[in-house]
């Protein structure tokens, strides 16, 4: 056995066969050992935590717990059932009551554990332990109202506390040491309760055999019936996940660890793996083929959480499977059979998919940007929306004709008589990509949308820029806009851009939204204190002037310091300009200004009313396209371009918004701002 040491000295000098090597309770926390084969070597109890093992080999490795730490975990689990087979009794104990009660008191005691007992495992058996949990608080929450029901509800608390107990310890036997630990168990509790059972007889003579034999099968009963649900647990029974999930995480305590581990292209092919702990490792590629016992690791939130994944990766074959809206992100199923399953906006970006079969397999809205397809078969499969991109390889795909819609099934080659020839499908397949989907969930801020797509397309450095080509509205306010981009971007990474600059914008623009309703509450109450004030002036001076002999007529005079705004529009602070009985007017605006703004707002709006007459503006959508056009055309024409930037400069955005008299504006405004904001 080498030391850890020893081996990463070899590996530093470029050693990377180590086939066959024990690294039993080795560490090798954070280290580099990419590329490494461990092909057949003993990993149990080796930490891998946070270590780069991309592209290793672990072909034949047999993972794990070292010997002492399976003793040490048996010995938790036959405690766990020596306390449940004595609470098993007792509570068997409990309803005895009922054939050999001392006073009418006890019989109705003993009733009250009885029925919600026979409830109890009724609905374990039907339901599962989710049923249980919320049975029991229900029962719990009755207390305030019935008086027995304190009785109720501690008859189910120590009923499921118990069934709990022993479960894992016979699913934690099982995962340990297979059907002899569950055996060994097994009779260890029933050693337990027969010797209880004794002992209650001695100590209570008084007892009939007939209520002691009833209590003693009733305990019996209860044993058989939690050996049954950890057996059901252990094989991946979905009604019992939670007895699954603390096994599984009592199984790996001292286990062989992959957590947070770099396991990109690492190959376990007939690796044994039970009691290993993958939790947050990257297992992009990773292959499982014929891997043993995988149901048995702690697979966190990676793709292996989920047992028909589990089972795909292992054995490969998932035709006719549904697997639609699943996470693969970087799942290896490389010549996996998928015939006839449905993928129906299924995540396999990344994915490998090399020699797959996916014939006549729903691919339907299918993510598949930088999956590998070289050489899969795709022969009447459905390609309705699916994901492709320029960055998706398409290599020698064997394919005689698909389908574009589902379920409709119109397909291509058209004419039935005919098929794909060689190569042909990747040509029209190439014809799709090159287009982003951005989906908007919750609505969407057109302003906002349009200021950020003007902005990537000043960005672009491909040539040709991004063109708005469908804008889908799906209801309750979800719009999926697909853009058109050249061949030599990268589609991922244009929408990572457009997210980057969307969200922040927004939430920019809602934070000023929310400001200035804070600020224009807090400026109407002191527009009403000024003309407070200045009502009590003008009756102050009107009375003086009267004392003076004379009269003046002060209504519609004007009383510099009124706030910056127009049309109640309020600017944010004091500019000196004039107020007249409360309307506000804006004379900062020179006359050269204001002929700039009107000739350019008339131009704008000579331009969209011609766009208006070959496109319908009813819906918000085709309003959009409208919009883009005119933005084309205005940038396109460097002198009107310069101009527009010359009014928003002079005399703002919101006054051209006004200027323009079109619903269109507020957006065609807001994508001009983009020009002369960094």
């Amino acid at each position: 056995m080498m030391r850890a040491r020893e081996i990463l000295q070899e590996y530093e000098k470029g050693r990377r066969d180590f086939r066959g090597v024990s690294l039993r309770g080795l560490s090798f926390k954070r280290k580099d050992l990419s590329g490494a084969d461990f092909s057949g070597a003993d990993i149990r109890g080796t930490n891998f935590r946070w270590t780069n093992l991309t592209g290793a080999k672990f072909c034949g490795a047999k993972a794990g717990l070292q010997k002492r730490w399976v003793v040490v975990l048996l010995v938790g689990a036959f405690i766990f059932l020596v306390m449940s087979s004595v609470l098993v009794l007792l509570i068997s104990t409990v309803v005895l009551l009922i054939l050999d009660p001392d006073s009418l008191r006890d019989q109705v005691i003993g009733w009250l554990y009885f029925i919600p007992l026979v409830i109890f495992w009724i609905m374990i058996i039907r339901n599962g332990i989710i049923s249980i949990t919320v049975t029991f608080n229900l029962a719990i929450a009755s207390i305030a109202f019935f008086p027995l029901s304190g009785t109720v509800a501690l008859a189910f608390a120590s009923t499921f506390a118990t069934a709990l107990a022993m479960s894992v310890g016979f699913a934690g036997a099982f995962a340990l040491v297979g059907y002899f630990g569950v055996a060994v168990a097994f009779a260890l509790v029933e050693y337990f309760a027969f010797a209880l059972y004794l002992g209650s007889a001695e100590a209570n003579p008084e007892v009939g055999v007939v209520p002691l034999t009833f209590a003693f099968a009733l305990a019996q009963l209860q044993i058989l019936l939690t050996a049954y649900i950890a057996y059901q647990a252990i094989k991946g029974n979905e009604k019992y996940a939670l007895i699954h999930a603390a096994t599984i995480t009592f199984a790996a305590i001292g286990g062989t660890s992959f957590r947070d581990t770099d396991l990109t292209d690492t190959d376990f092919t007939n690796a044994t793996l039970k009691s290993t702990d993958f939790r947050a490792a990257n297992i992009i590629h990773t292959c499982w083929k014929n891997t043993i016992k995988l149901d048995r690791i702690r697979p966190g939130e990676t793709y292996l959480k989920d047992a028909r994944v589990r089972e795909l990766v292992r054995a490969g074959k998932g035709q006719d499977k549904n697997f639609d809206r699943l996470d693969f992100r970087g799942i290896n199923l490389k010549e996996a059979n998928l015939q006839d399953a449905s993928f129906i906006g299924t995540d396999l970006n990344r994915a490998n998919l090399q020699n797959a079969n996916f014939s006549r397999a729903k691919l339907v809205q299918t993510l598949l940007e930088r999956a590998d397809l070289t050489r899969a078969t795709l022969t009447g499969a459905c390609v309705e929306d699916w994901g492709i991109s320029n960055t998706t390889k398409l290599i020698d795909i064997n394919c005689d004709y698909i389908f574009l819609k589902y379920p409709d099934r119109e397909r291509r080659p058209a004419d039935p008589e005919k098929y794909f020839e060689p190569g042909e499908f990747a040509k029209l397949a190439q014809k799709i990509p090159n287009t982003v989907d951005l989906i908007f969930k919750d609505g969407i801020d057109w302003e906002t949308f349009l200021k950020t797509f003007q902005e990537l397309r000043v960005e672009s450095e491909t040539g040709e820029l991004p063109v708005i080509q469908t804008i889908e509205n799906k209801g309750d306010g979800a719009f999926v806009i697909r853009v058109k981009v050249s061949e030599k971007t990268d589609e991922a990474e244009y929408e990572r851009k457009f997210w980057q600059e969307y969200k922040p914008m927004l939430e920019l623009k809602d934070r000023e939204i929310k400001l200035l309703s804070e600020q224009k509450d807090f400026y109407s109450e002191e527009i009403k204190n000024i003309r407070k004030e200045n009502t009590k002036l003008i009756g102050v001076v009107e009375t003086m002037a009267e004392k003076e002999g004379g009269k003046f007529d002060l209504r519609g005079s004007k009383f510099g310091g009124g706030f910056a705004g127009k049309d109640q529009k309020y600017g944010g602070g004091f500019a000196g300009r004039d107020q007249t009985g409360g309307t506000f007017y804006d004379y900062s605006t020179n006359p050269e200004t204001k002929q700039n703004l009107a000739e350019v707002a008339q131009e704008i709006q000579q331009l969209l009313k011609q766009l208006e007459q070959s496109n319908p503006t009813e819906t918000t959508a085709s309003q959009m396209t409208v919009a883009t056009q005119a933005i084309e055309i205005v940038e396109n024409n460097p002198t009107l371009k310069q101009r527009v930037i010359g009014v928003l400069k002079s005399a703002g955005t919101e006054a051209l918004k006004e200027a323009i008299d079109n619903p269109i504006a507020n957006v065609l405004v807001a994508a001009f701002q983009g020009w002369i904001e960094p």
